[in-house]
Order: structure tokens, then sequence, then C-alpha cells
């Protein structure tokens, strides 16, 4: 018994020992009759507490894993464990593990917001002294306290989304399934949806598995992103990294006076090709990344050459999935209706990641 026992604590030692991930996938297939492979062999992994954006345009799989991931559709080939369950065998433990919340809300127009908490909370077993204290505690959570007594048919499509998120909360699942979750809402529903999601995984560890087709959203929340086209996964890694295979930082400088354009591009040229645009403005790519613009500076000062502006612009998730997929990615939030921390315009955002 004591020889285990040390072979265990030399097993945690060396590493051998690891977290069991959230999520876990293998050569996951959905092939629909007369049709194409909806998803074709996926692998991926979540860790616990991870955001993990799934990101891709309609019809490329997105929705037909998640709905196999949380037991509503059987896969043709494959497996996958969620929370640890199979998601074949142990269908039952995969539910009670999970909040889901499906692009389409499955809420009653008559009920009201504190009916229908109540109601999923008697659904999922909650003792009866517990239901309500637990629905105003998920009402008050996702802002909908002072409407808690309306009924659903009364409130805007952001509101029924605060709801539907609630829902999914109910049983305090580890695992949570977002399905393209702010579709059609407006910028404000949508940095609050935002707000929350981001609350849930770094501060009370859930694992969030999150679809979209907005590029915006996926850079703000994910921790790490999965690309999925025509059913097949085509790229992975967190967004600096996605960003960093396919493209370096540029920088874009306009002098101060136009015609010395010409002995700026002359400069720039010591880190790689210039581009003009023909309006006095010379742009670089920095083949080392951001530390070299310190380089840029120094090099401008010991030319004299002063400048009016100078920016940085850092490859963007548009980018990436233009060289994985060969096209730009339809419903991607404009720069304009993205929302922003409070007190900045949207538009100033572009290439922004969030502090950890």
């Amino acid at each position: 018994m004591r020889s285990q026992i040390i072979e265990l604590t030399n097993l945690c030692y060396s590493g051998a020992v690891t977290e069991q991930p959230a999520i876990e996938v293998d050569g996951l297939t959905r092939e629909f009759r007369r049709g194409p492979r909806a998803v074709d062999a996926i692998d991926l992994r979540v860790s616990p507490g991870e955001i993990y954006g799934f990101l891709g345009p309609n019809g490329a799989g997105k929705s037909t894993t998640v709905l196999m991931l949380t037991t509503l559709l059987p896969p043709t080939s494959g497996r996958a464990t969620v929370g640890g369950y199979d998601i074949g065998r142990q269908g039952a433990q995969v539910r009670a593990s999970i909040g889901a919340a499906l692009q389409e809300a499955a809420l009653d127009a008559i009920l009201t917001g504190r009916e229908h908490l109540v109601l999923q909370a008697t659904l999922q077993g909650l003792p009866a002294a517990e239901r309500r204290r637990r629905a105003d505690q998920l009402l008050a959570r996702v802002g909908l306290t002072e409407a808690a007594d309306r009924r659903v048919g009364g409130y805007s499509g952001g509101m029924k989304r605060r709801l539907d998120l609630a829902l999914a909360l109910v049983h305090r699942p580890r695992i949570l399934f977002l399905d393209e979750p702010t579709t059609g809402l407006d910028p404000q529903s949508r940095a609050a949806l935002w707000e929350e999601v981001r609350h849930l995984a770094h501060d009370e560890g859930i694992t969030v598995f999150l679809t979209t087709q907005y590029l915006e959203e996926a850079d703000v929340l994910a921790d790490r992103i999965g690309i999925i086209d025509h059913g097949r996964i085509v790229a992975e890694g967190t967004p600096a990294q996605l960003k960093a295979e396919i493209s370096s930082p540029s920088v874009e400088i306009m002098p101060a006076e136009e015609q010395r354009s010409d002995r700026l591009a002359e400069l720039l040229s010591s880190f790689g090709e210039p581009l003009r645009d023909g309006r006095g403005r010379v742009t670089v790519k920095l083949p080392r990344g951001e530390a070299q613009l310190a380089e840029v500076v120094r090099l401008l000062d010991r030319a004299s050459l002063r400048v009016q502006t100078l920016q940085l612009h850092q490859p963007s998730l548009d980018d990436v999935f233009l060289a994985k997929t060969g096209r730009k990615l339809e419903g991607a939030l404009d720069a304009d209706s993205a929302p922003g921390p409070a007190g900045e315009p949207p538009a100033r955002r572009r290439g922004r990641r969030r502090g950890r």
C-alpha cells in the first residue's frame, strides 16, 4: 500500500496526473442523409473554466456540434465526453452537468420571467423552499428584477436572451453552452451579455462553449478559438496566436510634411517593403512584432523627420478567417456597432484585447 502511495505521489510531481478536460472530442462526425457531412471528424479539448469560442459562418457545423455535445443529436461516429461523461452512453449525467442557451429560446409568452425560472427550478429538482430564492438571485443577476412579473411576450429581444441565460444557470451547471447568444441584439444588450459571460468563466470557473459568427465577439471573449468551415476545424489557438500565425503588425505613418514621404519610405524600407497610399502615408510590416515600434520611433528621431500621425495596426481575426477559409465571414460585427468599454466609442476598439 505504501509503495502505491509513493508511486501516485511521484506521478503527481512528474505532471503525469493532469486535470481532466471539461470537453473532449475525438473524431466527432455527423452526416445527414442525402447531404455532406455537417461535422467532419473534429477533435478539440476545452479546459475547465475556459471560454472556448467556436467561430464560423452559417452552415459551417457550429450548431450541429453543440446539439451533439448537449446530447440532443446523436453523432454518426466518433466520441466525446462532456464533464467527464460520454455523450452517447451517459446522456443523463451530461445533461445534469450542463446548461444550454440555444439559438431558439424556448419561452412561453404568457408566463412571467419569474414563473419561467421557478418552473425550471422545479423541473431541475430544486427543493421547494429554494426555488423562488434561486429565481430571485438569477433575475437580479441578469438585470430583470423590475421585469420579473411581466409576461415574457412583452420582453425585448435582449431581455429574452438574458432570461434564457438565467434559465440555463438554474441548477448551477459546471459547463455552459451558448449557441450564437447575441445574434440580433443591440450593442448595449450584447455588451451586457458579454460581461456576464466573462464573470461566469473567470470569477466562477464555469466552462463556456460559445458559438458565434461575430469576429469581434470571439476576439473579446474567448480564451481560445476554433474556426470551423465546411464541418472541419481549420484553425485553433488563442486570438493572439491565430493572428501571429498569418501576419505581423504594421505601422502606418503620415509625415508632417507630405513632400518628405519619399524619405519616410526610404527609412522604413529597413523593416520591409513599404506600401504607399498616394496621399503621403507609408505603411510597413514589423516582422518581429510591435516591439520594433520603438526602433521606428528612434529612426525617425535620428532623421529629424516629424510625423503627423503614427498608428500601429494589429492583424485581426478577419484576416485570420480570410487566410484560413479563403473568404470573409458574413455577419461579422461592424467596428461602429461593436460594443466597447463604458465611455469608449466602439469604433476605436479595433485590435483591442481584454486585459487578464
